[in-house]
């Protein structure tokens, strides 16, 4: 079967260094093993998405010579999918709703003596299981994946990363598939797009390689393929977290092309690049990135 890689992002804004950085390295990544590279909008969450930006995006990637293989496809297109997808979790018994908002879980939390983990998110009790007592009588808000304790724990190799372990319901809790505001769950969206578009190589930055064990016991329940998974490392902004509009990150110069993919390069490890022109830098960049890949993976590490 030959490699199928993709650049999925969230059209919120403009892409920036890191998302450059990650877009870059699924394409290469996609070379370097003889397939093809598909561009994926993310825009289920469309209040977040203003007009023109998913357009501009696409621009600052072709001036870069990132140009998908296929159809670009945009999420907002894709809401029949998942509720198809849905429904088979439902007939499972593996999806149900629920009436909780962000202060019930908090009081749930402090009552439980729950710390605070995952950036400040707590970890859903189930208090809306069916055999808890589901809605008592509350109108359903989200609707959430039932994680079963026996399979809960997944065990997985990030090609970079090397071995990751997490238990899902220790470090998450049933977690959201439909969102209380009527919007799909990002975790739904990519499991069922990934699968209909035949994607085999995930590439991705690091920050979200927590939402892998949650993708898998997705993909299992749905009886869809894994992909391999290959998590980056991270672009920081001036306050060492992640780059993003929220710590100052602006959009890459498109008229500036060949120093975007330096950078991105640069972020990613590659070795400089002497090149005079977009197509001779990405020439010399595939073999170059071959090169790393073969040292993976780096150190084994959790995900928790």
């Amino acid at each position: 079967m030959s490699s199928v890689g993709r650049f999925a992002p969230s059209p919120t804004g403009p892409l920036h260094a890191g998302s450059m950085a990650a877009a870059l390295a699924s394409w290469l990544d996609a070379r370097a093993l003889g397939g093809r590279w598909l561009i994926r909008i993310e825009d289920v969450d469309l209040p977040r998405c203003p007009a023109g930006t998913a357009d501009r995006q696409l621009a600052q990637l072709a001036a870069c010579g990132l140009h998908s293989d296929g159809p670009v496809w945009h999420q907002s297109d894709r809401g029949a999918a998942y509720a198809d997808a849905l429904h088979s979790l439902q007939r499972q018994d593996r999806a149900y709703p629920c009436a909780c908002t962000r202060s019930d879980i908090e009081r749930a939390a402090a009552a439980s003596g729950q710390a605070h983990r995952r950036f400040g998110e707590r970890i859903y009790p189930g208090t809306c299981r069916p055999e808890r007592g589901g809605l008592r009588g509350r109108s359903a808000r989200a609707t959430r994946f039932r994680v079963d304790d026996a399979t809960a724990r997944v065990d997985w190799t990030d090609r970079r990363l090397g071995p990751m372990t997490q238990d899902v319901a220790e470090s998450v809790g049933d977690f959201v598939l439909k969102r209380a505001d009527g919007l799909w769950a990002y975790q739904l969206a990519v499991v069922v797009d990934d699968a209909a578009q035949g994607i085999t190589h995930v590439v991705r930055g690091e920050d979200l390689a927590d939402n892998t064990a949650r993708q898998i016991l997705l993909q299992r329940a749905l009886g869809l393929p894994t992909p391999a998974y290959l998590h980056t490392p991270l672009v920081l902004g001036p306050d060492g977290h992640k780059l993003s509009k929220q710590n100052g990150a602006v959009g890459v110069d498109p008229a500036q092309p060949l120093a975007v993919l330096r950078a991105a390069g640069a972020a990613l490890g590659l070795p400089l690049i002497d090149a005079a022109t977009v197509g001779d830098w990405l020439g010399a960049a595939v073999p170059a990135w071959a090169g790393i890949i073969e040292r993976f993976p780096i150190e084994p590490r959790s995900s928790e």
